[in-house]
């Protein structure tokens, strides 16, 4: 039997490993409390079960203590769920619209929107691509609520068809429930939520302010504005319409070079590239074969493409 005055040598002989292993094995189980110094001397050993009260009981007052103040936190944060209701009453009682400047104050509020919705999200997107981030961020927020039974509408601009990340971002949403549709033209980036609007303050800088719109005379007025734009658009996963006389985006880009617009003109208007206007015009002249701009809007005037 091994007593605790034992030399390491004396122990080492015993179990038939070296003193090395066996100062090593001490440690180890000196750290776990499994060894603790007697008082005539040397080392005792003690249960497992005495060990791990030892060892763990101050580690388990702490996740009391931190488990306490969790609930205490969490109990004063619940607390205060009446007073946020009765003040975002209030403040939508006092002001139909509501102005939020900073990116991070508009993105939170977003997110406050999109947490309360309990209907419907309709979506005016202008504009070509979006970025890869922004469809990112997007299509996590809008597949949740898909997932919750809330309708989404989508319009895009028909430019944005061009971009592969954007077809790919509608096409997922358009599978997993939501409706997805493109226009030529589109007067401001817009969401409505339930009887909610948000608009930007600046529509070329969208990041700088937005305004929350819950009046509602002018909430009726936007969403059928919507609605307006909504009627005229394509679904995404059908074709625009091909042959002699122009359809979609080559329509529109024909009625704009006709009324006098240049190319940099109507890329601006329609979300498109300059480039990308120079091409479908130049087809557009050689299907009327016309010399000049003036000349094929007169041309396509007789042969009523613009009416």
């Amino acid at each position: 039997m091994i007593h605790p005055t034992n030399s390491v040598e004396w122990i080492a002989v015993r179990a038939g490993l070296t003193p090395e292993q066996v100062k090593e094995a001490e440690f180890q189980l000196a750290e776990l409390g499994l060894l603790r110094p007697s008082p005539s001397g040397g080392r005792v050993a003690i249960s497992p079960e005495s060990a791990a009260d030892a060892l763990l009981a101050p580690l388990e007052r702490d996740i009391l203590q931190r488990r306490i103040a969790m609930a205490a936190t969490r109990a004063r944060l619940h607390a205060l769920s009446g007073d946020y209701l009765e003040a975002r009453s209030m403040r939508s009682a006092k002001s139909s619209i509501e102005i939020v400047e900073g990116i991070d104050n508009i993105r939170a509020v977003i997110d406050d929107l999109g947490r309360t919705c309990t209907k419907s999200l309709d979506a005016l997107v202008p504009g070509g691509a979006v970025s890869k981030a922004g469809l990112a961020a997007a299509l996590a927020v809008d597949l949740e609520l898909l997932s919750r039974g809330i309708r989404i509408r989508s319009l895009f601009q028909h430019s944005a068809r061009g971009d592969r990340a954007t077809t790919v971002h509608a096409a997922t949403l358009a599978d997993a429930g939501a409706q997805i549709r493109t226009t030529a033209v589109l007067p401001s980036r817009m969401l409505i939520y339930d009887d909610c609007a948000v608009l930007p303050l600046d529509p070329l800088h969208t990041a700088s302010g937005a305004a929350l719109v819950r009046d509602p005379a002018v909430l009726r007025f936007l969403k059928q504005l919507f609605e307006h734009y909504w009627d005229q658009g394509l679904d995404f996963a059908e074709e625009e319409k091909a042959g002699p006389e122009p359809g979609g985006i080559e329509r529109e880009v024909l009625l704009l070079m006709a009324a006098g617009r240049k190319d940099e003109a109507i890329a601006h208007q329609l979300g498109m590239s300059p480039r990308s206007v120079s091409r479908i015009v130049a087809r557009l002249m050689e299907r009327l074969g016309a010399e000049s701009r003036f000349q094929a809007g007169a041309r396509a005037a007789l042969n009523g493409w613009l009416s």
